[in-house]
């Protein structure tokens, strides 16, 4: 027993705590292509990036080929830039710097805590033209950018081990129970029912996926479980490679993993472009077999792709699906005027398409246009 200053016996509480900082964190290559053509890019005019999307929030990387302003003009300036109206409430870090193949150390770095809705936050004087002309970082005409954000989303207090505790002498590692379950959907062994796909088929565990989808669980094991006396589920209007995604993701809870561009690379549009279907695609395949936590993966992603030639499309979806938040992020994007005709007018057969499947979502977006 501590004795205590009055003179009586107690024991002595020991506990300490900390406060740490929920982040979310993510990166943007930006690669000027063709540097020498975009000199001609008067000052105070920019360059804009193509959307993406770190800690929830929506951002562009703005270049400036002949700086911001007249003091700067044989400066390149590079901005970051909030895509929202509540840009000052964003709490993030960012930095900037250029990088290479070689991926060396950056040259340029600039750090900014908060930004500004209307300009955005950046370096002014990131590189001379002059200096980045003579270095290494410019190859065939060509460097890269690279913006590194580290979004804060909130602070909180947590339970530390207490002064003097016991040492941990036993570390226990995190579940790998998806790797087992992938790999018993990969080899097959014991599957008990097999479905056809647009020609292909593929083995499966009835347990399994009556496990994780009601509409699975209806189709194996009850009602419709009757009707089928092939022993083959035949699934119609998906294609194989969405099944199969769909399945991975049933065993595993994470979507396959698909080639990534290496550091310092453009994104293959093309490339894109699939990511983009796929996720649709999923999306929908989600919604048919009640996988919640599949359909917000699949929402997520394509607030990504969200552009003036793809928002008519992935707004349809949106409501054909009930995807509150994807519909909510196209019309925050087509809240832009710009953006709303120039949609409009680059994807006329797509509006006509939201016309006729969701004509209350068309009319309210043409109150936007004109107002």
């Amino acid at each position: 027993m501590a004795r205590t200053g009055c003179g009586c016996n107690s024991e002595l509480s020991r506990s300490a705590s900390s406060i740490a900082a929920d982040t979310a964190r993510g990166y943007h290559i930006l690669k000027i292509d063709d540097y020498s053509l975009t000199k001609g890019t008067p000052t105070g005019e920019y360059l804009k990036s193509h959307p993406f999307t770190v800690g929830g929030h929506h951002w562009h990387i703005l270049y400036y080929p002949n700086g911001w302003k007249s003091e700067y003009a044989d400066f390149i300036t590079i901005f970051l830039k909030h895509d929202g109206s509540v840009a000052n409430l964003v709490k993030a870090q960012f930095h900037l710097r250029l990088v290479d193949d070689v991926g060396e150390e950056p040259v340029t770095l600039f750090a900014a805590t908060s930004f500004a809705s209307n300009v955005g936050c950046g370096y002014p004087q990131f590189i001379k033209r002059e200096e980045l002309e003579k270095s290494k970082h410019l190859k065939d005409d060509s460097f890269s950018v690279q913006c590194d954000i580290v979004v804060v989303n909130e602070f909180r207090a947590k339970v530390e081990m207490a002064v003097e505790s016991p040492p941990r002498f036993v570390s226990v590692p995190p579940s790998d129970l998806h790797q087992y379950l992938g790999d018993l959907l990969r080899s097959e062994k014991g599957a008990d029912v097999v479905f056809d796909v647009g020609g292909q088929t593929f083995a499966a565990h009835r347990c399994v996926l009556a496990a994780r989808s009601p509409v699975f669980s209806a189709e194996l094991f009850g009602t419709m479980k009757e009707s089928n006396t092939t022993g083959v589920v035949r699934v119609d209007d998906m294609e194989a490679q969405v099944f199969k995604a769909l399945l991975y993701f049933v065993y595993t809870d994470t979507l396959p993993k698909t080639e990534e561009a290496g550091q310092g690379e453009e994104r293959d549009e093309g490339k894109e472009e699939d990511d983009d279907i796929m996720s649709q695609h999923l999306l929908v395949a989600a919604d048919r077999y009640n996988l919640e936590r599949l359909k917000l993966i699949c929402e997520e992603k394509l607030c990504g792709y969200i552009a003036v030639g793809t928002v008519a499309t992935i707004l349809t979806l949106a409501e054909q699906h009930n995807c509150h938040g994807l519909k909510k992020a196209c019309f925050h994007f087509l809240s832009d005027p710009a953006n709303l005709r120039t949609a409009m007018a680059m994807a006329t057969d797509d509006f006509k398409h939201l016309n006729r499947s969701c004509p209350a979502v068309m009319v309210e977006l043409i109150g936007m246009l004109v107002t």
